[in-house]
Formats: structure tokens, C-alpha cells, sequence
């Protein structure tokens, strides 16, 4: 099995491993040298800290690098294809991050490791929780 985090995931993983379900735990421990983050989590975190939702060690780029080397994360970029892709994705979610997460699980053949229920009720990738 090949994982796609989501942002929260991510933050999670790195700062706060409580907030993961323990099936998250043990999948992500699991799959170790299968992990990715969309490049769009570094956006998104990125915006968190400036709006003051999100509290780092680092500023969000220096941040995100780390968290990804820490956990052998792969970053995947957002190509024209993922971008557009999202964009033909059903109105269930009104979120672009989130609507870009599923069509780059989607290209890749990735499965989304999320919280959010609303991933899940799209049925075209693999959602763990």
C-alpha cells in the first residue's frame, strides 16, 4: 500500500501522533518507506501558521522539509495534470487543497490517509482513517 497524508496528517505525524487514529499509527509504521505529501501541504500549512491556526519550531517551508525527511516522506508535485483532474472531481467538497489531495491520490493510484469523511464519499481512491 502506497500512502497519500493529507495536511493534517502531516502535522499530526510530526508534532501530535495522539490525534491519529491508531489504524493511521500502525499503517504509517507499516508502510514507512511508502509515504507522500502533496507539495499543496506545504501551501496549506503555509497559510495555517500566517493565519495563526497552526504554531511551528520553523518558519512553514523550513518546517515542511524537515517533517518530510524526519519521516522519509516523498513530496509530489502538483503537475497540469492533478490541477486539472480536480477540477472535474464532483462538487462534494468546496475545499481546493482537499479536491487536489484526491486527484493526486487518484493519478498516482495512492491511497488518502484523512480524517475527513468527505474524501471517502467521492469512491474514486482508498481512504484510511
Amino acid at each position: 500500500m502506497v500512502l497519500l497524508l493529507d495536511t493534517c496528517t502531516l502535522i499530526w505525524l510530526t508534532s501530535d501522533q495522539q490525534s491519529l487514529s491508531s489504524r493511521a499509527r500502525a499503517c504509517i509504521q507499516e508502510h514507512a518507506g511508502a509515504l507522500h505529501a502533496s507539495s499543496m501541504s506545504a501551501f496549506e500549512i503555509g497559510i495555517k501558521h500566517r493565519k495563526g491556526t497552526l504554531r511551528l519550531a520553523l518558519e512553514p517551508g523550513a518546517w515542511f522539509t524537515a517533517a518530510m525527511d524526519l519521516h522519509g516522506i516523498r513530496e509530489i508535485p502538483v503537475d497540469a495534470g492533478i490541477a486539472a483532474r480536480s477540477t472535474a472531481l464532483p462538487d462534494l467538497h468546496s475545499d481546493p487543497i482537499d479536491r487536489i489531495l484526491i486527484a493526486t491520490a487518484e493519478e498516482h493510484g495512492l491511497t488518502v490517509v484523512t480524517p475527513d469523511r468527505l474524501i471517502a464519499q467521492y469512491g474514486l481512491v482508498d481512504v484510511l482513517w
